[in-house]
């Protein structure tokens, strides 16, 4: 059956994709139907240091708006680029995607709380393409089949679009940030002179995250294609 054939592919999909792209459509969905609001997952400091309402800090990244154009558009590319990054750069390194998720979930809080942005998906989404266009830059992207550019310019595609759509590049802009902060410290300053890593995962994520062996239930997503082509969600 269908279904079937779905939920096959649905788990061949990597662990971190898979578990944070299920969160993501479950939270939408409960708001949906109106099981939570909006209300209930937003980032607000007072009512996660105050009231102790802490999963706040979680769920603000995991609400993308309601169901519609934005909506999809956003779970396209967060699907895709944490996909290609957990079976690209990061295959094998389970722990170590994760500790990327709360160093960019950390960083975007705190710079957050500067903006008064109250929902921060959409800049964690713009951290994994940023990521992933500077360790692809021979990589070729066909824009929606109007522009065709070299990878490293896709942040700066997506952002573009968001404007064109009428949204705040606020957002934007701070997943960049985060994103060329990660990128700087975990591939440019320990290959410097004097350099040395300095974003160390902990010894007991690796423990429980990490597999000596390759996991399984995926099949392989190479991250070096030679040309991608997105193309907007079904409305």
């Amino acid at each position: 059956m269908a279904w079937q054939g779905l939920a096959a592919g649905f788990f061949q999909v990597p662990t971190v994709t898979r578990a944070y792209t299920a969160a993501c459509v479950l939270t939408t969905a409960a708001v949906q139907l109106e099981f939570l609001t909006p209300f209930q997952l937003y980032f607000n400091p007072h009512l996660v240091f105050r009231k102790f309402q802490v999963w706040r800090l979680f769920t603000n990244f995991l609400f993308f708006g309601p169901l519609g154009f934005g909506f999809f558009f956003n779970m396209l590319f967060v699907f895709r680029y944490c996909r290609m990054l957990e079976e690209g750069s990061f295959r094998g390194r389970k722990a170590d995607f994760v500790f990327m998720f709360l160093f960019g979930g950390f960083l975007m809080t705190l710079l957050g709380l500067l903006g008064s942005l109250f929902f921060l998906g959409q800049a964690l989404m713009a951290m994994l393409v940023y990521v992933w266009s500077r360790r692809s830059p021979q990589v070729r992207v066909n824009f929606f089949g109007l522009l065709n550019f070299q990878a490293p310019f896709l942040p700066w595609a997506l952002m573009g679009f968001s404007l064109l759509l009428g949204n705040s590049v606020l957002t934007d802009l701070l997943g960049i940030a985060v994103g060329h902060i990660y990128y700087f410290l975990e591939d440019v300053f320990p290959n410097q002179p004097g350099g040395k890593r300095l974003l160390l995962t902990p010894s007991f994520l690796k423990l429980l995250l990490d597999d000596p062996q390759e996991d399984p239930n995926y099949l392989p997503l190479p991250e070096e294609q030679p040309e991608l082509h997105l193309q907007p969600p079904d409305q």
